[in-house]
């Protein structure tokens, strides 16, 4: 992650195209799995790298999701305050996205001073704007432990799938919000105890008063900034089924404090003013943070989330910008995924189940090797898989004999003495194959800036990785070697100058999915990053330049591993049948070494005479012929196995 310290801040700049990132606010009661790392952070970082390649002035910021319920419930399971909860988990997350290269341009936290004044301005003004209301409301009561329960304390089964461990907010299974009494055989998640319902005093969020506006607004904006098409559906039967005044206030106490007199024992309800830790997370990057959230005219703000956190997006923030009045930066583009799922189950860290994002680190594989195959299986339209066949097999198809085969093969040839790494002269030679090989490029360039501007992040890794199969195709085609550089030294000059820009545009193209493999590109093209062109003029390399020595990009990966991650990461039942397995094998080879061990007591007490021998404590002894065939017999089978 870029430090913010050093740098000058990243300000609008009318007349430029000025792109404001944001991926939902991880919360910090948890490690996140590769799931929620390819639905939000890592599918906005290579939007945030596209941009800036091409030149937008761009700004990605993100943080950490501290207060509310979760985080409450997650510090009593560890023992330990919220506080102290959420700096071990704000690290742990740090941690994890700095290794998968998320380049974020600031990385916050929600407990600021800066949220707790912003929150606190649009609650305000929500409240004087008579888009607030106060409502005496039934909630559970524990009695065991004498308290109100926030909704994610109550679990139980939900009325409308039967799923058993609903919580009180929002089944997991069939996705729709819950109220907390609506729930079957409800539990305290704390003790267990069935919570009784007694009445106390919220806040609640007029969302039906605002639904005129918020309705308008998502007509408009969902076509003009192209929302992804699970975004559009859920926000729609959100309205078609009618908004309802939602209770913005719980009985907590670690959250943004409700300015109301008779409140000071409540805080805001996290999903109110989590998506207001966008605007305070820039503010704790910049003083100047207005210029970037109440600036629609020159700002276009593009949001990646999972779709489990689309209506909070696209149906409450927005509602609570409407309702202040005040000029707001408001969303452009929503780009949603569907579910990560781990070999046909769920990602599950009680039962360690799954590739986690500090597991990652620990295969060995490098991050770019990652960053592709959860991009290239991005759960765009429907739920994906993440399987470790088709990890092994993206690695050693698709990125070494594809794209590192490409790259290398090229660069090597320009390493050998027929050039001794200098760029020899290309533009001696011009042959039609070539003018259409650059018009092949061009397209590809096209097709791929299209697919980024409309955020098809998965369609342009592979548009990216067609630009590669071009490339092999060009030096099959025209038979790059010893021979062609010997017999027609203008035509391999040309062809070598042609690869290495083709590389060099690939280069650029890669590097928002895989910015190490970019850099090492790089290094061995001894350049530096080409911004991406509306138009590729295939010249970027200047003749007489000297590169580096060719490198490995990627390393095969061998078949076997397969098993081991399957065994590794397949959870507490895979390692128990491992282990299983693993004493079946023990105990079936400690039988043959008894066998074998008997067979050897036999066949030593030929020499000694037969009174060892007993069978069943009958007296039989078995005759000194059989013995003697037996140790025959082992004699021929060692003779056959030395022979």
């Amino acid at each position: 992650m870029a430090s913010t310290e050093a740098k000058k801040k990243i300000l609008p700049v009318e007349g430029e195209r000025n792109i404001l990132i944001t991926s939902a606010l991880p919360y910090v009661n948890n490690v996140p799995h590769l799931g929620n790392v390819v639905g939000s952070v890592l599918s906005a970082d290579v939007f945030a790298r596209y941009s800036r390649a091409r030149g937008y002035n761009t700004l990605y910021v993100c943080g950490t999701d501290e207060y509310g319920t979760a985080t409450e419930t997650k510090a009593i399971e560890e023992k330990c305050t919220p506080k102290e909860l959420c700096d071990k988990y704000f690290a742990l997350h740090s941690e994890v996205y700095q290794w998968f290269n998320i380049s974020f341009d600031h990385f916050g936290r929600t407990p600021t001073t800066q949220q707790t004044d912003i929150a606190q301005d649009i609650f305000t003004k929500l409240y004087k704007n008579g888009y607030l209301e106060e409502q005496t409301t039934t909630q559970p009561y524990c009695e065991t432990h004498k308290s109100f329960l926030a909704d994610r304390f109550v679990e139980g089964e939900c009325p409308l799938c039967h799923y058993e461990d609903a919580r009180g907010d929002q089944c997991d299974k069939c996705g729709h919000l819950l109220d907390p009494l609506d729930l079957l055989k409800p539990r305290c998640k704390l003790d267990g105890a069935t919570p009784v319902p007694r009445e106390t005093k919220h806040v609640y969020l007029c969302l039906d008063k605002l639904q005129p506006a918020v309705e308008k607004w998502f007509q408009e904006n969902s076509k003009a900034g192209n929302w992804s098409s699970n975004g559009v559906q859920i926000t729609a039967s959100w309205l078609k089924e009618g908004l309802r005044a939602r209770g913005i206030t719980r009985d907590l106490k670690w959250g943004t404090a409700v300015p109301l007199d008779g409140y000071e024992d409540k805080v805001m309800y996290v999903w109110f003013d989590a998506c207001i830790g966008y605007v305070s997370i820039t503010a704790t990057y910049t003083d100047e943070w207005e210029k970037w959230w109440r600036n629609p005219e020159h700002v276009k703000l593009y949001q990646f989330m999972g779709k489990d956190n689309v209506p909070f997006h696209t149906v409450v923030f927005p509602c609570s910008q409407i309702g202040t009045g005040d000029k707001w930066t408001m969303l452009n583009t929503i780009a949603t995924t569907e579910y990560l799922n781990y070999e046909k189950g769920k990602f599950s860290k009680s039962r360690n189940i799954g590739v986690f994002g500090n597991n990652a680190k620990d295969t060995g594989i490098p991050p770019d090797v990652w960053r592709y195959y959860l991009l290239s299986h991005r759960p765009e339209t429907s739920d994906s898989e993440f399987e470790w066949d088709s990890f092994i097999s993206c690695n050693n198809n698709e990125l070494l004999k594809n794209l590192g085969n490409f790259v290398n093969r090229v660069i090597k040839f320009v390493n050998s003495k027929i050039y001794d790494s200098k760029i020899p002269d290309y533009t001696k030679f011009s042959d039609p194959y070539f003018d259409e090989h650059k018009k092949k490029v061009n397209e590809v360039l096209k097709k791929y800036i299209e697919e980024l501007e409309d955020v098809k992040i998965k369609a342009g890794l592979s548009t990216a990785l067609h630009l590669s199969s071009l490339g092999n195709l060009l030096l099959q085609d025209n038979k790059l070697d010893n021979k062609l550089a010997t017999e027609q030294p203008e035509r391999c000059a040309a062809l070598v100058g042609l690869a290495l820009s083709h590389i060099h545009l690939l280069a650029s193209l890669i590097q928002p999915y895989m910015p190490d493999t970019t850099d090492a590109i790089l290094r061995q093209l001894n350049t530096t990053f080409l911004t991406i062109p509306d138009e590729w003029k295939a010249q970027s390399i200047p003749v007489g330049h000297t590169i580096n020595k060719a490198e490995y990009l990627f390393s095969l990966i061998k078949p076997e591993r397969e098993t081991e991650w399957r065994e590794q990461f397949g959870g507490d039942e895979a390692r128990k049948a491992k282990d299983e397995k693993a004493a079946k094998a023990a105990a079936k080879k400690a039988e043959k070494e008894r066998k074998k061990a008997k067979k050897s007591g036999k066949a030593a007490g030929v020499g000694e005479g037969v009174e060892a021998t007993e069978k069943g404590g009958k007296g039989e002894i078995p005759a000194a012929g059989t013995a003697i065939e037996e140790v025959e017999k082992g004699v021929k089978q060692v003779s056959l196995q030395t022979s």
